[in-house]
């Protein structure tokens, strides 16, 4: 893999934040660190925006993000065009403030759907008052109000509803007829209607729709406490309503939990197993299927995973974009597709959320820097 130096050092980024600066992202050398990406890409800082969490695109080219410990929602406009010019996006404005974990963003018919941790909110028209944001309409408000697994990640999906995961509010613990807890829910867009999609999923903070067969495939975080290397994360697919994957009675597929899972029924088809195991504890977030042409052919198809990154492993794993190849439909291999921001020297950055832009590059948020991150690759040139 080729290495590249990039990025703040994590106490500029923190001082940056902290002043709440607007200033548009100029990564200078001394600024970088080691990010390994494949031979023919390159990583560079796109734009500074503190604690960026999940990411959203308009069709016209408004980014907007979501965030969680700064209870605010962003917006830089013009960031597929900065794209396209190669180079960085301009400054960011505040959409919103004073929030309950805003993590999960939107964007669908002009406007800007919002999740905090008990509500869906939506504000309207929102490309032509960037400078002078709206209040924001509630769409429901009926979510639990748990803060454990609480933050959300929403999309909208093929079928046009928006889908929304309702984390389990424990490590692990019964709890799924329950306010729907462990679930992914998707209700219309107005809020009128909600119903469960599937169950027995501990949390999910990432997914995406196969551009092909448009079935949902999303990333699950293992429960902790279990040993250093059990349970792994997961890549989980949904292609259908009503599927049950195990949770909290089986870890990983066919392992039944000592306490609360039955060995019969987790080697049985009760319960999905998972498509893909990922690393234990490595905190699988924002994931999406590349669709785009700038990278090779070969990419097209493929799924990339941000990790966040382990919080309780004694020795640390994640802090890297992952990449899922398929074949036959099916995921056949996990590997690295850009990593070092787990350093000798501590964590330098955590991968949150991944999001191609309309030229095909790659944004990755980093809410532990403050900064997102853009992947672009360029064909060697040909030898004579």
């Amino acid at each position: 893999m080729k290495v590249i130096r990039l990025l703040l050092p994590v106490s500029l980024v923190a001082l940056v934040a902290a002043l709440g600066c607007r200033s548009e992202a100029s990564p200078t050398t001394s600024e970088l660190a080691a990010i390994q990406v494949p031979p023919g890409f390159s990583i560079s800082v796109f734009a500074r925006v503190p604690n960026a969490r999940q990411m959203a695109l308009s069709p016209a080219g408004t980014l907007f993000v979501g965030s969680r410990k700064e209870g605010k929602v962003f917006a830089i406009r013009d960031a597929s065009k900065a794209a396209t010019d190669n180079v960085s996006a301009g400054p960011y404005k505040v959409i919103a403030a004073d929030l309950n974990d805003p993590n999960g963003v939107a964007y669908a018919n002009g406007s800007l759907y919002v999740a905090e941790v008990s509500r869906i909110i939506r504000f309207d028209d929102i490309e032509a008052r960037l400078d002078k944001p709206p209040a924001p309409v509630v769409v429901r408000d009926d979510f639990p109000d748990d803060e454990l697994h609480g933050w959300k990640y929403i999309a909208i999906g093929p079928d046009g509803w928006l889908y929304v995961p309702v984390g389990a509010p424990c490590n692990l613990c019964l709890n799924e007829d329950k306010q729907n807890y462990a679930s992914i829910t998707r209700m219309t867009l107005d809020g009128k209607t909600r119903e469960v999609y599937a169950r027995g999923i501990r949390n999910t903070v990432g997914f995406d729709w196969h551009p092909e067969t448009k079935a949902l495939w999303f990333t699950e975080n293992g429960s902790d406490m279990l040993g250093e290397d059990f349970p792994g994360d997961e890549l989980n697919t949904a292609p259908k309503a009503g599927l049950h994957f195990g949770y909290p009675h089986c870890h990983n597929g066919p392992h039944a939990d000592a306490k609360l899972g039955d060995e019969a029924s987790c080697a049985s088809d009760r319960y999905v197993p998972p498509a893909k195991v990922l690393g234990p504890h490595v905190a699988a977030l924002g994931m999406k299927f590349y669709r785009g042409d700038m990278f090779p052919p070969e990419y097209r198809g493929r799924v990339l995973i941000a990790e966040h990154g382990s919080w309780n492993r004694s020795k640390p794993i994640g802090y890297r974009v992952m990449m899922v190849r398929f074949e036959g439909g099916a995921p056949i291999s996990y590997e690295p597709f850009a990593e070092g921001w787990l350093t000798p020297e501590g964590v330098a950055g955590r991968p949150v959320d991944v999001l191609e832009l309309p030229d095909g590059s790659l944004l990755v948020s980093d809410d532990s820097a403050g900064v997102i991150y853009r992947i672009t690759y360029h064909a060697p040139p040909k030898t004579p």
